[in-house]
């Protein structure tokens, strides 16, 4: 307790017994016991009041151990049963548990990883992906102030993620890698890589690329074959030696059926190969029957024009031609037409155009004749000014035609097109709007039509090659833009109705991918409902095996995760609760699983992150060397600390109680007495 508490006290008692005197003996005529106490009961209330206003404390100091961190972390991915480690590590796992000497100097902490970390310590050994540098990143966020040494239990085999022999750089806590898996090389032949395009067209041969290697230390001959379903389409005599133990085949296949195509590739392996299953590799090629066919018809020479052809041709199931209005001949060649820019000599363009119900874009400009585009239609109409202006696109996320997001489009640079109001006299979905001088409107820059049965797009500017440019400098490719024009392709090139309720999902997806089927719903004013609850049902046709899954909205689409789908044919049927609408479509998941196509531990990376943090390689067998080195270990001791606190001498509550008593006594003895 502090002087100063002291003295306060000493002057509290000091003033506590001045006024019990003055009051009961001092001012009192006449003295008696009583006053006696009176004065002493006084005494003790008034000094028991100042000493709970005081509050008299003192500093207590408490001291405890601190324990460092042991991080234990294993690999839960199938390689590690695959290659038939999945015991060895349970066995390894327990031993460090039952070791008491462990428990006593470290506070341990479990975690599971494979394609994510886990903080439990459920261990199946089935996950198909694995993430070791995400797995270290992650414990890194949570020990970056602790001493927590890391034991990585694993084969070191990392299926996709930053290549974390070089990432641990960065990782502050020593990691100490336990080894599962042969290191011993073994005879091996594989499939390392097979290259080829997702889509081919029909009647036509599309390329293959096959990478083939060896381990081994003779000279071998096997066979590389590609079947589909029962017959064999390619077939190549492979030479490997221990000097040439690699080589790359390239060849052509037919592209007879449309639909999803499925072929295996198999390298024939050796008698005495202990892995397999890295001799196959399923594939699949989606064969279309036709390209899309887009005709560009322009009046100018452009940049735009050449923006507009690389966006389309981006996407090799499409064609773009570019002729002027007096070259256009026989639009039933093409699923679309681009008019840009029109002007009186584009009548017998749109008098085709009528004629034949032709999907049409029409890109509008500072050239553009509105005069004469106000008169051949009477769709929208633009105020004639014969002056321009500037206007930045803002995106509108209630766009309810088709998919799409937001590719930022605030950050491009504005398009010159007609200055004055345009008027839209049909309905229409504006996907972008115009802002002027920093002023958000309500005019429309990109708006779609549909109006009876026939679809058109209409942007209320020129400048796109600028927007193509803009969008390489922010992401360093142009992809995104492609994208965006390719669904304006996609939507016009197409004759389907619009639905209330629509379907994303790939053909066929490969075993070790992610799986997510999408699904867009709208208003009965087709304006994309946030309020849906949709289900989804999916159905393996061979095992007739379904489960129904409610679909999560993420941003503006609906959005289920698969993944775990096992290799097969699906049916899938997507329902909204409460209405009456459904959309089918089907899928296909081709085996694979790149878990096993691993031979052996990847002894170089896990001993390269031991040499990166401080740590040591160790193998399961090495855990009596591995427990000595962390228990003697002098960056791994125990501490001592000491905590203090301020604690009050007296609990403020029981002597609240004793002062409410002491002026209860005062006041019935003296009610008793006739002093009150």
């Amino acid at each position: 307790m502090q002087t100063q508490t002291i003295l306060l006290i000493i002057v509290a008692f000091i003033i506590a017994l001045v006024i019990a005197l003055f009051q009961y003996l001092y001012k009192a005529k006449y003295r008696q016991r009583k006053h006696l106490f009176f004065a002493f009961v006084r005494f003790l209330s008034v000094f028991a009041l100042l000493v709970l206003l005081i509050n008299p404390s003192f500093k207590k100091k408490t001291y405890y151990v601190e324990k460092p961190k042991l991080v234990v972390t294993i690999d839960n991915s199938s390689s590690i049963k695959h290659l038939e480690q999945d015991q060895k590590a349970i066995q390894f796992i327990d031993q460090l548990k039952a070791h008491k000497g462990l428990k006593e100097r470290f506070d341990i902490t479990y975690y599971s990883f494979a394609e994510k970390l886990n903080d439990s310590l459920s261990l199946s050994f089935d996950q198909n992906q694995t993430n070791i540098s995400k797995a270290l990143e992650d414990l890194d966020q949570v020990y970056k102030n602790s001493i927590a040494p890391t034991l990585l239990i694993s084969d070191g085999n990392q299926t996709y993620g930053k290549d974390y022999q070089f990432s641990s750089n960065g990782y502050k806590q020593s990691v100490y890698p336990i080894i599962l898996g042969d290191t011993t090389v073994v005879t091996d032949t594989k499939i390392q890589q097979l290259n080829v395009n997702r889509y081919a067209y029909l009647k036509n041969r599309f390329p293959v690329e096959a990478i083939l290697t060896y381990s081994g230390d003779q000279s071998i001959s096997t066979r590389f074959q590609i079947t589909s379903g029962k017959a064999t389409l390619y077939s190549k005599e492979i030479k490997f030696s221990e000097e040439q133990n690699s080589t790359v085949v390239n060849f052509t296949l037919p592209a007879n059926n449309a639909g999803v195509v499925q072929y295996n590739a198999r390298l024939t392996p050796l008698g005495n190969e202990k892995n397999k299953v890295n001799n196959n590799k399923a594939f699949a090629v989606e064969v279309i029957d036709q390209k899309t066919n887009v005709l560009l018809v322009s009046d100018l020479i452009h940049p735009d024009l050449g923006a507009i052809k690389k966006s389309i041709e981006s996407n090799e199931r499409r064609s773009l031609t570019i002729a002027k209005p007096s070259e256009v001949k026989n639009l039933d060649d093409y699923q679309m037409i681009i008019v840009y820019q029109p002007n009186s000599r584009f009548i017998g363009l749109y008098e085709q155009l009528s004629a034949l119900r032709k999907n049409y874009f029409t890109i509008t400009g500072s050239k553009t004749d509105w005069v004469f585009l106000n008169r051949i239609q009477n769709k929208y109409t633009q105020e004639i000014t014969r002056q321009t202006e500037y206007y930045i696109p803002r995106f509108n996320s209630n766009y309810g035609a088709f998919l799409f997001d937001d590719i930022g489009f605030q950050n491009y640079p504005p398009l010159i097109g007609a200055f004055g109001e345009i008027r839209v006299n049909t309905n229409y979905d504006p996907l972008l709007f115009r802002t002027i001088s920093n002023i958000d409107t309500k005019e429309p820059l990109f708006i779609t039509i549909e109006q009876d049965g026939i679809r058109e797009a209409v942007l209320l500017g020129e400048g796109l090659w600028r927007w193509r440019a803009q969008n390489y400098l922010e992401t360093k490719n142009f992809e995104s833009f492609d994208d965006f024009f390719g669904k304006i392709i996609q939507y016009l090139a197409s004759n389907k109705r619009k639905s209330r309720l629509n379907t994303i999902s790939e053909s066929f997806y490969y075993g070790n991918s992610n799986i997510k089927i999408r699904a867009e719903y709208f208003t009965k004013n087709y304006e994309f409902d946030r309020r849906g609850n949709l289900r989804i049902l999916i159905k393996n046709t061979s095992t007739e095996a379904a489960q129904i899954i409610p679909m999560i909205l993420k941003n503006n689409a609906y959005e289920v995760d698969v993944s775990n789908l096992t290799a097969g044919n699906y049916d899938f049927t997507a329902k909204v609760i409460g209405e009456n609408i459904t959309r089918s479509g089907s899928f296909t998941v081709l085996e694979y699983d790149v878990e096993q196509q691993f031979l052996n531990a990847d002894v170089t990376k896990l001993k390269q992150v031991a040499t990166n943090t401080n740590g040591t390689p160790y193998y399961p067998n090495q855990k009596d060397s591995l427990i000595n080195n962390l228990l003697n270990d002098q960056r791994y001791q125990v501490i001592q600390k000491s905590k203090e606190n301020i604690v009050s001498l007296i609990d403020w509550k029981y002597l609240l109680v004793v002062i409410v008593l002491l002026l209860t006594i005062e006041w019935l003895v003296r009610k008793y007495n006739g002093l009150i």
